[in-house]
């Protein structure tokens, strides 16, 4: 079941495998005391921003974001891996990328997903989006899901790539601490990703935080901005900005193969594979115009993906070796 504002167990996200159960169990007590009197605390959106200073990331900016009562130090580095809204792009041909060119940084080996649900407005989910996000991911990395194993053609410096070898879902929470709020910043975001990281009690390009925002916000500006998500990095752990896409219809892919909850997994599925190559953006793997490999095959070619947890629309994502969008490597 979902973990909510603290109670009940860290390790009760739906579909773990005995991997991600594991390592819950090894964090809960440091989880729990940790948060055992900050998460009853009122998240306050406010931020100050200070210069990043030189043992920063490159073209990052430091903000200070008081949440969950106290501060926190998170670094933002503007949307990466964008998934423009359907039809707002001109879609990349394969025949004109030259492919995933490697900068230098880590890519994810161990890909761990840990749903956040922002916000007590996720006390109630009429919708189902928190079932079917759990499941998507629940299933990834396990048998059947020959997708996400594109990835594992892209090394790092260490000559070692992503792999799996069972469910990539560590943990699903729902912070209902406070209200999630109406329209939150950059900063906000990247804040409520390290929290949930704390809770979890990970860190580091392996773990990729997803910040599900509940209906009716607009976080960074959605669905006015043009996206339907983005991923960063805060300086201590990979980040995804996933708000409601249902908010925004067919325009983040509503009803596009399945039902309307395909745009969480086209989405979701979207920025996971860019955080599992390049989860410090843009050091991992990019195009030479910066594009990921989610980004180069954007709303082309939507299928399903079935799992163990069920059948669920996805996108293709870029594979060197394919020389294109692929559904399966």
């Amino acid at each position: 079941m979902l973990n909510k504002n603290g109670a009940g167990d860290p390790r009760a996200g739906h579909h773990l495998t005995p991997r991600s159960r594991r390592i819950a169990a090894g964090l809960c007590t440091i989880a729990l005391v940790a948060f055992g009197g900050a998460l009853s605390a009122a998240a306050d959106a406010s931020a100050a921003v200070a210069p990043a200073a030189a043992a920063d990331s490159p073209s990052s900016t430091v903000h200070y974001v008081h949440t969950h009562g106290r501060t926190l130090r998170v670094e933002t580095h503007g949307r990466h891996g964008v998934v423009p809204q359907h039809g707002t792009k001109t879609l990349a041909r394969p025949l004109d990328s030259g492919g995933l060119l490697y900068n230098g940084g880590p890519v994810e080996h161990n890909p761990t997903v840990y749903l956040v649900f922002w916000g007590s407005q996720w006390d109630s989910d009429g919708n189902g989006v928190q079932q079917y996000l759990q499941d998507f991911f629940g299933g990834l990395g396990g048998s059947g899901d020959d997708w996400s194993t594109i990835m594992t053609q892209y090394t790092d410096s260490s000559g070692s790539g992503p792999s799996f070898s069972g469910s990539v879902l560590g943990g699903a929470w729902v912070d209902d601490s406070a209200p999630a709020p109406s329209n939150a910043a950059q900063s906000d975001i990247a804040a409520e990703a390290q929290v949930g990281a704390q809770y979890f009690g990970v860190s580091g390009p392996d773990a990729d935080v997803f910040v599900v925002s509940p209906s009716g916000t607009s976080p960074d500006g959605f669905p006015n901005s043009g996206f339907c998500a983005w991923h960063d990095w805060n300086g201590t752990t990979a980040y995804t900005n996933m708000p409601y896409v249902l908010d925004a219809g067919s325009g983040c892919g509503a009803n596009s193969v399945q039902n309307q909850l395909d745009g969480f997994s086209i989405v979701g599925g979207h920025e996971y594979a860019e955080a599992v190559t390049d989860p410090q953006p843009s050091s991992g793997w990019v195009a030479s115009d910066g594009e990921e490999n989610g980004d180069l095959c954007a709303w082309q070619g939507l299928t399903t993906l079935g799992l163990s947890t069920g059948s669920f629309a996805i996108q293709p994502t870029w594979s060197n070796a394919a020389g294109g969008c692929a559904t399966s490597g």
